[in-house]
Protein backbone atom coordinates (compact mmCIF):
# COMPACT_ATOMS: atom_id res chain seq x y z
CA UNK A 1 0.00 0.00 0.00
CA UNK A 2 2.83 2.11 1.12
CA UNK A 3 4.25 1.75 -2.35
CA UNK A 4 1.78 2.76 -4.39
CA UNK A 5 1.41 5.70 -2.33
CA UNK A 6 4.85 6.51 -3.07
CA UNK A 7 4.83 5.55 -6.56
CA UNK A 8 1.39 8.30 -7.14
CA UNK A 9 2.85 11.25 -5.28
CA UNK A 10 5.82 10.90 -7.78
CA UNK A 11 3.74 10.47 -11.03
CA UNK A 12 2.03 13.73 -9.60
CA UNK A 13 5.20 15.54 -9.15
CA UNK A 14 6.35 14.72 -12.84
CA UNK A 15 3.15 16.13 -14.26
CA UNK A 16 3.60 19.13 -12.81
CA UNK A 17 7.15 20.14 -13.27
CA UNK A 18 6.82 19.36 -16.91
CA UNK A 19 3.70 21.57 -17.33
CA UNK A 20 5.40 24.18 -15.65
CA UNK A 21 8.81 23.55 -18.02
CA UNK A 22 6.55 24.18 -21.20
CA UNK A 23 4.40 27.21 -19.82
CA UNK A 24 8.10 29.16 -19.08
CA UNK A 25 9.21 28.08 -22.37
CA UNK A 26 6.09 28.72 -24.20
CA UNK A 27 6.06 32.57 -22.53
CA UNK A 28 9.84 33.38 -23.26
CA UNK A 29 8.88 32.36 -27.05
CA UNK A 30 6.44 34.96 -26.90
CA UNK A 31 7.71 37.76 -25.01
CA UNK A 32 10.97 37.93 -27.46
CA UNK A 33 12.14 41.29 -28.84
CA UNK A 34 12.20 41.08 -32.78
CA UNK A 35 15.05 42.08 -34.17
CA UNK A 36 15.89 45.44 -35.62
CA UNK A 37 14.23 46.39 -38.88
CA UNK A 38 16.05 48.24 -41.86
CA UNK A 39 15.36 51.93 -43.34
CA UNK A 40 11.65 52.77 -44.83
CA UNK A 41 11.15 51.73 -48.09
CA UNK A 42 9.83 54.84 -50.23
CA UNK A 43 9.20 55.08 -54.11
CA UNK A 44 10.92 57.89 -55.88
CA UNK A 45 10.47 59.45 -59.71
CA UNK A 46 14.26 60.17 -61.18
CA UNK A 47 13.59 63.67 -62.72
CA UNK A 48 14.79 63.35 -66.84
CA UNK A 49 13.26 66.15 -68.90
CA UNK A 50 11.04 65.62 -71.86
CA UNK A 51 9.71 67.45 -74.85
CA UNK A 52 5.87 68.34 -73.93
CA UNK A 53 3.68 70.51 -76.04
CA UNK A 54 1.64 73.07 -74.29
CA UNK A 55 -1.82 73.55 -74.34
CA UNK A 56 -5.15 75.67 -73.10
CA UNK A 57 -8.36 74.72 -72.58
CA UNK A 58 -10.88 77.78 -73.25
CA UNK A 59 -14.16 78.09 -73.30
CA UNK A 60 -16.05 79.83 -75.80
CA UNK A 61 -19.21 80.26 -78.51
CA UNK A 62 -19.61 79.42 -82.30
CA UNK A 63 -20.94 81.60 -85.21
CA UNK A 64 -21.28 81.06 -88.40
CA UNK A 65 -18.23 82.34 -90.83
CA UNK A 66 -20.91 84.40 -92.91
CA UNK A 67 -24.43 85.78 -91.61
CA UNK A 68 -26.76 87.77 -93.46
CA UNK A 69 -29.95 90.04 -92.82
CA UNK A 70 -33.00 89.75 -95.93
CA UNK A 71 -34.29 93.11 -95.31
CA UNK A 72 -36.38 95.24 -98.29
CA UNK A 73 -35.87 98.20 -99.87
CA UNK A 74 -38.55 99.50 -101.25
CA UNK A 75 -41.71 99.77 -99.84
CA UNK A 76 -44.60 97.81 -101.02
CA UNK A 77 -46.93 94.46 -100.39
CA UNK A 78 -44.96 90.99 -100.45
CA UNK A 79 -46.91 89.21 -103.02
CA UNK A 80 -44.92 85.63 -102.84
CA UNK A 81 -42.38 84.07 -100.23
CA UNK A 82 -40.56 81.76 -102.91
CA UNK A 83 -37.96 79.51 -100.60
CA UNK A 84 -38.97 77.40 -98.31
CA UNK A 85 -37.08 77.53 -94.71
CA UNK A 86 -34.31 75.82 -93.30
CA UNK A 87 -33.04 75.01 -96.69
CA UNK A 88 -30.08 76.34 -98.36
CA UNK A 89 -30.44 78.79 -100.49
CA UNK A 90 -27.81 80.38 -103.36
CA UNK A 91 -26.56 84.12 -103.70
CA UNK A 92 -29.00 85.91 -106.35
CA UNK A 93 -31.70 83.40 -105.62
CA UNK A 94 -34.91 85.22 -105.18
CA UNK A 95 -36.89 85.07 -101.49
CA UNK A 96 -39.47 87.36 -101.83
CA UNK A 97 -41.58 88.83 -104.56
CA UNK A 98 -42.76 92.52 -103.50
CA UNK A 99 -45.66 94.34 -105.81
CA UNK A 100 -43.74 95.70 -108.76
CA UNK A 101 -46.88 97.65 -110.54
CA UNK A 102 -46.11 101.32 -109.20
CA UNK A 103 -41.90 100.75 -109.69
CA UNK A 104 -42.65 99.29 -113.10
CA UNK A 105 -44.34 102.29 -114.20
CA UNK A 106 -42.06 104.97 -112.92
CA UNK A 107 -39.97 102.66 -114.81
CA UNK A 108 -41.82 103.22 -118.09
CA UNK A 109 -42.11 106.82 -117.05
CA UNK A 110 -38.34 107.54 -116.82
CA UNK A 111 -38.23 105.15 -120.18
CA UNK A 112 -40.45 108.16 -121.87
CA UNK A 113 -38.75 110.89 -120.59
CA UNK A 114 -34.87 109.58 -121.93
CA UNK A 115 -36.58 109.19 -125.76
CA UNK A 116 -37.92 112.91 -125.16
CA UNK A 117 -34.50 114.10 -123.91
CA UNK A 118 -33.01 112.50 -126.95
CA UNK A 119 -35.49 113.84 -129.57
CA UNK A 120 -34.94 117.27 -128.73
CA UNK A 121 -31.43 116.83 -128.25
CA UNK A 122 -30.77 115.37 -132.01
CA UNK A 123 -32.93 118.88 -133.46
CA UNK A 124 -30.88 121.05 -131.33
CA UNK A 125 -27.35 119.09 -132.38
CA UNK A 126 -28.40 119.74 -136.26
CA UNK A 127 -29.10 123.44 -135.17
CA UNK A 128 -25.92 124.38 -133.39
CA UNK A 129 -23.96 122.56 -136.47
CA UNK A 130 -25.91 124.60 -139.40
CA UNK A 131 -25.36 128.16 -137.46
CA UNK A 132 -21.63 126.78 -136.67
CA UNK A 133 -21.37 127.40 -140.52
CA UNK A 134 -23.16 130.38 -141.30
CA UNK A 135 -21.61 132.34 -138.39
CA UNK A 136 -18.33 132.09 -140.49
CA UNK A 137 -19.55 133.88 -143.34
CA UNK A 138 -22.07 136.47 -140.82
CA UNK A 139 -25.39 134.86 -142.14
CA UNK A 140 -26.13 134.42 -138.68
CA UNK A 141 -24.65 136.76 -135.69
CA UNK A 142 -22.75 135.26 -132.81
CA UNK A 143 -25.40 135.84 -130.42
CA UNK A 144 -27.40 133.45 -132.19
CA UNK A 145 -24.84 130.36 -132.47
CA UNK A 146 -24.16 130.88 -129.08
CA UNK A 147 -27.87 130.30 -127.60
CA UNK A 148 -28.05 127.54 -129.85
CA UNK A 149 -24.73 125.89 -128.29
CA UNK A 150 -26.14 126.72 -124.85
CA UNK A 151 -29.37 124.84 -126.06
CA UNK A 152 -27.77 122.20 -127.14
CA UNK A 153 -25.57 122.00 -123.80
CA UNK A 154 -28.45 121.91 -121.78
CA UNK A 155 -29.88 119.29 -123.95
CA UNK A 156 -27.42 116.81 -123.57
CA UNK A 157 -27.67 117.17 -119.29
CA UNK A 158 -31.11 117.15 -119.09
CA UNK A 159 -30.64 113.38 -121.42
CA UNK A 160 -28.19 112.24 -118.61
CA UNK A 161 -30.45 113.27 -116.15
CA UNK A 162 -32.90 111.02 -117.87
CA UNK A 163 -30.68 108.42 -118.22
CA UNK A 164 -30.16 108.38 -114.54
CA UNK A 165 -33.88 108.40 -113.54
CA UNK A 166 -33.93 105.26 -115.95
CA UNK A 167 -31.32 103.45 -113.98
CA UNK A 168 -32.78 105.12 -110.68
CA UNK A 169 -36.37 103.41 -111.89
CA UNK A 170 -34.90 100.07 -113.27
CA UNK A 171 -32.85 99.53 -109.51
CA UNK A 172 -36.41 100.23 -107.99
CA UNK A 173 -38.15 97.63 -109.81
CA UNK A 174 -35.23 95.34 -109.56
CA UNK A 175 -35.34 95.49 -105.73
CA UNK A 176 -39.16 94.26 -105.97
CA UNK A 177 -37.63 90.56 -106.26
CA UNK A 178 -35.55 90.54 -102.74
CA UNK A 179 -32.70 87.77 -103.28
CA UNK A 180 -30.42 86.13 -100.94
CA UNK A 181 -27.48 88.27 -100.41
CA UNK A 182 -25.33 85.60 -99.73
CA UNK A 183 -25.36 81.64 -100.14
CA UNK A 184 -26.28 79.49 -96.74
CA UNK A 185 -28.61 78.12 -95.25
CA UNK A 186 -32.09 80.53 -94.61
CA UNK A 187 -33.59 80.42 -91.36
CA UNK A 188 -37.61 80.92 -90.72
CA UNK A 189 -39.64 84.02 -92.44
CA UNK A 190 -40.47 87.19 -90.62
CA UNK A 191 -43.57 87.72 -92.89
CA UNK A 192 -45.96 85.91 -94.77
CA UNK A 193 -47.70 86.86 -98.24
CA UNK A 194 -49.72 90.19 -98.12
CA UNK A 195 -47.74 91.51 -95.22
CA UNK A 196 -46.68 95.90 -96.43
CA UNK A 197 -42.69 95.98 -95.55
CA UNK A 198 -40.96 99.13 -95.87
CA UNK A 199 -37.51 100.52 -97.12
CA UNK A 200 -34.76 100.11 -94.73
CA UNK A 201 -36.99 98.36 -91.31
CA UNK A 202 -35.19 97.41 -88.48
CA UNK A 203 -36.87 93.77 -88.61
CA UNK A 204 -35.39 91.60 -91.06
CA UNK A 205 -37.54 89.26 -93.48
CA UNK A 206 -35.31 86.15 -92.59
CA UNK A 207 -31.28 85.49 -92.15
CA UNK A 208 -29.07 83.40 -93.74
CA UNK A 209 -25.98 82.03 -92.14
CA UNK A 210 -23.27 80.01 -94.38
CA UNK A 211 -22.51 77.07 -91.93
CA UNK A 212 -19.82 75.30 -94.05
CA UNK A 213 -16.95 76.50 -91.63
CA UNK A 214 -17.20 77.99 -88.64
CA UNK A 215 -15.95 80.90 -85.87
CA UNK A 216 -15.21 79.50 -82.45
CA UNK A 217 -14.67 82.81 -80.56
CA UNK A 218 -13.22 82.03 -76.99
CA UNK A 219 -11.75 84.46 -74.27
CA UNK A 220 -7.92 84.41 -72.77
CA UNK A 221 -6.77 86.52 -69.71
CA UNK A 222 -4.37 89.04 -70.65
CA UNK A 223 -1.86 87.82 -67.72
CA UNK A 224 -1.86 84.61 -68.98
CA UNK A 225 -1.29 85.72 -72.81
CA UNK A 226 1.63 88.03 -70.75
CA UNK A 227 3.04 84.57 -69.11
CA UNK A 228 2.54 83.17 -72.72
CA UNK A 229 4.65 85.65 -74.49
CA UNK A 230 7.37 85.66 -71.80
CA UNK A 231 8.13 82.03 -72.03
CA UNK A 232 8.22 82.40 -75.88
CA UNK A 233 11.08 85.47 -75.68
CA UNK A 234 13.24 83.81 -72.53
CA UNK A 235 13.13 80.37 -74.67
CA UNK A 236 11.06 78.43 -72.18
CA UNK A 237 8.61 77.51 -75.07
CA UNK A 238 8.88 77.24 -78.53
CA UNK A 239 6.23 77.89 -81.06
CA UNK A 240 5.35 75.32 -83.12
CA UNK A 241 6.88 74.85 -87.03
CA UNK A 242 3.47 75.44 -88.47
CA UNK A 243 2.60 79.49 -89.49
CA UNK A 244 -0.68 78.99 -87.28
CA UNK A 245 -1.40 77.53 -84.28
CA UNK A 246 -3.94 74.46 -84.45
CA UNK A 247 -6.64 74.33 -82.14
CA UNK A 248 -9.18 70.79 -81.04
CA UNK A 249 -12.47 71.67 -80.29
CA UNK A 250 -15.15 70.09 -77.87
CA UNK A 251 -18.46 69.71 -78.04
CA UNK A 252 -21.26 70.65 -75.08
CA UNK A 253 -20.87 66.86 -74.26
CA UNK A 254 -17.56 66.10 -73.37
CA UNK A 255 -17.12 64.14 -77.02
CA UNK A 256 -14.15 65.60 -79.80
CA UNK A 257 -15.07 67.52 -82.51
CA UNK A 258 -13.32 65.30 -85.49
CA UNK A 259 -12.04 68.00 -87.66
CA UNK A 260 -8.49 70.89 -86.79
CA UNK A 261 -8.94 74.46 -86.32
CA UNK A 262 -6.47 77.04 -87.21
CA UNK A 263 -6.22 80.45 -84.85
CA UNK A 264 -6.52 83.55 -87.18
CA UNK A 265 -6.25 86.18 -84.88
CA UNK A 266 -5.83 87.65 -81.54
CA UNK A 267 -8.09 90.35 -80.76
CA UNK A 268 -5.55 93.91 -80.05
CA UNK A 269 -8.11 95.18 -77.11
CA UNK A 270 -8.40 94.52 -74.06
CA UNK A 271 -11.83 93.80 -72.42
CA UNK A 272 -11.87 96.31 -69.26
CA UNK A 273 -14.77 94.80 -67.46
CA UNK A 274 -13.64 91.16 -67.69
CA UNK A 275 -9.43 91.64 -68.16
CA UNK A 276 -9.60 89.15 -70.85
CA UNK A 277 -8.82 88.73 -74.89
CA UNK A 278 -10.62 87.13 -77.63
CA UNK A 279 -8.99 84.90 -79.79
CA UNK A 280 -11.05 83.79 -83.11
CA UNK A 281 -9.91 80.29 -84.80
CA UNK A 282 -11.95 78.75 -87.77
CA UNK A 283 -13.21 75.10 -87.90
CA UNK A 284 -14.30 73.30 -91.30
CA UNK A 285 -18.13 72.00 -90.44
CA UNK A 286 -18.75 69.83 -93.54
CA UNK A 287 -21.30 67.93 -91.96
CA UNK A 288 -23.33 70.75 -90.09
CA UNK A 289 -22.07 69.52 -86.27
CA UNK A 290 -21.17 73.01 -85.33
CA UNK A 291 -24.83 74.93 -84.75
CA UNK A 292 -24.33 78.90 -83.77
CA UNK A 293 -24.30 79.55 -80.64
CA UNK A 294 -22.94 76.42 -78.97
CA UNK A 295 -21.25 76.44 -76.00
CA UNK A 296 -17.38 74.47 -76.89
CA UNK A 297 -13.92 74.34 -75.27
CA UNK A 298 -11.11 75.20 -77.64
CA UNK A 299 -7.55 73.33 -77.07
CA UNK A 300 -5.63 75.46 -77.90
CA UNK A 301 -1.59 74.41 -78.66
CA UNK A 302 0.84 77.59 -77.29
CA UNK A 303 4.06 76.33 -77.83
CA UNK A 304 6.71 73.16 -76.80
CA UNK A 305 9.01 73.12 -74.03
CA UNK A 306 11.93 71.00 -75.22
CA UNK A 307 12.78 70.58 -71.59
CA UNK A 308 9.99 69.90 -69.39
CA UNK A 309 10.55 68.94 -65.86
CA UNK A 310 7.13 66.98 -64.79
CA UNK A 311 6.35 66.31 -61.31
CA UNK A 312 2.61 63.74 -60.45
CA UNK A 313 0.87 66.12 -58.65
CA UNK A 314 0.91 63.63 -55.68
CA UNK A 315 4.44 63.98 -54.98
CA UNK A 316 3.61 67.99 -54.27
CA UNK A 317 2.61 69.71 -51.42
CA UNK A 318 2.23 72.79 -49.75
CA UNK A 319 3.93 74.49 -46.82
CA UNK A 320 2.13 76.78 -44.28
CA UNK A 321 3.57 79.79 -46.68
CA UNK A 322 1.68 78.28 -49.14
CA UNK A 323 4.85 77.28 -51.37
CA UNK A 324 5.57 74.03 -53.12
CA UNK A 325 7.46 71.42 -52.28
CA UNK A 326 8.64 68.22 -52.77
CA UNK A 327 10.49 65.73 -50.74
CA UNK A 328 13.92 64.01 -52.61
CA UNK A 329 16.57 61.28 -51.57
CA UNK A 330 19.53 63.41 -51.23
CA UNK A 331 23.20 62.08 -50.33
CA UNK A 332 23.66 59.87 -47.80
CA UNK A 333 20.28 58.76 -49.28
CA UNK A 334 18.29 60.81 -46.64
CA UNK A 335 15.10 62.77 -47.03
CA UNK A 336 15.39 66.69 -48.11
CA UNK A 337 12.95 68.88 -48.53
CA UNK A 338 12.76 70.73 -51.49
CA UNK A 339 11.16 74.12 -52.14
CA UNK A 340 9.82 74.40 -56.65
CA UNK A 341 8.04 76.48 -58.59
CA UNK A 342 5.34 75.43 -59.93
CA UNK A 343 4.06 76.66 -63.37
CA UNK A 344 0.91 74.89 -64.31
CA UNK A 345 -0.86 71.64 -64.95
CA UNK A 346 -0.01 69.59 -67.61
CA UNK A 347 -2.58 66.45 -67.40
CA UNK A 348 -2.12 64.81 -63.76
CA UNK A 349 1.82 66.57 -63.39
CA UNK A 350 3.52 69.60 -62.44
CA UNK A 351 5.37 71.25 -64.75
CA UNK A 352 8.03 72.68 -62.02
CA UNK A 353 10.10 76.11 -63.60
CA UNK A 354 12.59 75.82 -60.67
CA UNK A 355 13.80 73.83 -57.84
CA UNK A 356 14.35 70.72 -59.53
CA UNK A 357 17.20 69.46 -62.16
CA UNK A 358 17.91 66.39 -64.33
CA UNK A 359 18.82 63.14 -61.88
CA UNK A 360 16.85 64.34 -58.43
CA UNK A 361 14.91 61.89 -57.20
CA UNK A 362 11.36 62.93 -55.84
CA UNK A 363 9.54 60.91 -53.13
CA UNK A 364 5.84 59.73 -54.92
CA UNK A 365 5.05 56.54 -52.55
CA UNK A 366 5.73 56.42 -48.53
CA UNK A 367 5.42 60.04 -47.89
CA UNK A 368 4.27 59.17 -44.61
CA UNK A 369 7.21 57.20 -43.53
CA UNK A 370 9.56 59.91 -45.05
CA UNK A 371 10.65 62.31 -42.45
CA UNK A 372 13.03 65.35 -43.33
CA UNK A 373 16.76 64.07 -42.57
CA UNK A 374 15.99 59.88 -42.50
CA UNK A 375 17.83 57.65 -43.76
CA UNK A 376 15.29 55.66 -46.56
CA UNK A 377 16.00 52.87 -48.79
CA UNK A 378 14.81 54.52 -52.73
CA UNK A 379 13.14 52.08 -54.91
CA UNK A 380 11.47 52.93 -58.06
CA UNK A 381 7.97 54.51 -58.33
CA UNK A 382 5.11 51.81 -58.93
CA UNK A 383 7.71 48.98 -58.41
CA UNK A 384 6.18 45.81 -56.35
CA UNK A 385 7.43 46.14 -52.23
CA UNK A 386 10.01 43.79 -50.82
CA UNK A 387 9.17 41.02 -48.78
CA UNK A 388 10.13 42.10 -45.20
CA UNK A 389 13.15 40.27 -44.02
CA UNK A 390 14.00 39.21 -40.66
CA UNK A 391 10.61 38.91 -39.70
CA UNK A 392 10.00 36.46 -36.14
CA UNK A 393 8.76 32.82 -37.61
CA UNK A 394 5.71 31.72 -35.58
CA UNK A 395 6.52 29.71 -32.82
CA UNK A 396 5.27 26.30 -33.39
CA UNK A 397 2.37 24.47 -31.13
CA UNK A 398 3.79 21.81 -28.77
CA UNK A 399 1.48 19.44 -28.14
CA UNK A 400 0.47 19.07 -24.20
CA UNK A 401 2.12 16.29 -22.23
CA UNK A 402 0.07 13.41 -22.21
CA UNK A 403 -1.11 12.99 -17.85
CA UNK A 404 0.97 9.92 -16.52
CA UNK A 405 -0.64 6.91 -15.47
CA UNK A 406 -0.20 5.84 -12.05
CA UNK A 407 1.29 2.32 -11.98
CA UNK A 408 -0.82 -0.44 -11.29
CA UNK A 409 -0.97 -1.79 -7.80
CA UNK A 410 0.63 -5.08 -7.05
CA UNK A 411 -1.60 -7.87 -5.22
Amino acid sequence: MQNNLRLTFVALVGLISGTLLVTGCEKKTVGAAPPPSGPAEVGVLVIKPQRVSLTSELSGRTSPLLIAEVRPQVNGIVQKRVFVEGSDVKAGQVLYQIDPATYQAAYDSARAAQARAEANLGALRLKEERYRDLVKIKAVSQQDYDDSHAALKQSEAELAAAKAAVETARIHLDYTRVTAPISGRIGRSAVTDGALVTASQTAALATIQQLGSMYVDVTQSSSDLLKLKQNLANGVMQKNGAAQARVKLLLEDGSPYPETGILKFSEVTVDQSTGSVTLRAVFPNPKQTLLPGMFVRAILEEGVNERAILVPQRGVSRNAKGEAMVLTVGAGEKVEPRPVKVVRTVADNWLVGEGLKEGDRVILEGLQKAKPGTVVKAVPFGSAPAAAAGAPAAAPVRPAAAPVQPAAAKN
